[in-house]
């Protein structure tokens, strides 16, 4: 698997692409239409930034999601808008991220249930050191359930791209199948070379929040979606590499069933 190349050209994919692009930069700026009415104190541009807040939130992570698909697949073009598509993948992202967050939900309300009494007793004893010792251990074992369950999350994403389908993704055991095959080295190394790019540009794209009136909007409405686009492409190639042995494995097993109707 060649990371270098994977980084490298995801972050030529919207720059290949960019006919496309000015729709998905009006689809963020949406966003920033009520922050832009409590600024001017307009309830009539508050109410229509709240409409465009919900159509975001029904259309941008189903249309994501078909850029993971995109890089999955191995095509470098963007993929078009399709209203009810983009509409039902949204809602699956979204039964998806409920469903692997059910653990951790559990843990923390498990957890606060069990040891935010103890933890209260100890401050009221002025045990202060035992306090915070058993504070500390209930934010270490929350966070450590999020984080696992946020980095499944993350490849069930992927394989539900590829696949198009939720059931697929909800395999939990085939999802951590699938980071075995993809190698925990390879995602390590992919993932530090992509967070530090992606904070570099960041925080160099930052400055443009300095530029009074329009700074907001193109850090929204430009910087952000070109952003998502590379981080969700990148994800999606990353995936086609083990994509290629699931076509394989199709064709496999497409010809032993031709050959066994044979006999």
């Amino acid at each position: 698997m060649d990371v270098g190349r994977i980084i490298l050209n995801s972050f030529r994919y919207p720059f290949r692409n960019l006919a496309k692009l000015p729709l998905l930069f009006l689809l963020f700026i949406s966003v920033a239409i009520v922050p832009i009415g409590m600024a001017i104190d307009n309830k009539y541009i508050i109410v229509l930034g709240v409409i465009a807040f919900f159509a975001f939130i029904l259309i941008v992570p189903g249309y994501l999601l078909s850029i993971v698909r995109t890089g999955s697949i191995g095509s470098s073009m963007f993929p078009s808008f399709n209203l009810v598509d983009n509409i039902f993948d949204s809602i699956r992202v979204l039964c998806l991220r409920i469903v692997y967050m059910i653990v951790p939900a559990t843990v923390f309300f498990l957890v606060l249930a069990t040891l935010g009494p103890t933890s209260m007793n100890l401050l009221r004893n002025f045990q202060i050191h035992t306090f915070l010792a058993t504070v500390g251990m209930i934010i270490l074992l929350i966070l450590v359930t999020y984080i696992v369950f946020e980095f499944l999350l993350f490849f069930a994403k992927a394989r539900m791209a590829y696949f198009n389908s939720l059931s697929e993704a909800l395999k939990i055991n085939k999802v951590v199948g699938d980071i075995r095959n993809l190698g925990i080295v390879n995602i390590i190394k992919w993932a530090i070379i992509m967070l530090v790019l992606m904070g570099v540009i960041s925080f160099v794209t930052s400055f443009v929040l300095s530029i009074p009136y329009v700074g907001f909007l193109i850090y929204v409405g430009i910087v952000i979606p070109l952003i998502e686009s590379i981080a969700n492409y990148s994800i999606g190639l990353l995936y086609s590499n083990i994509a290629e042995n699931y076509n394989d494995l199709d064709r496999f097993e497409r010809e032993f069933k031709r050959l066994k109707y044979k006999n």
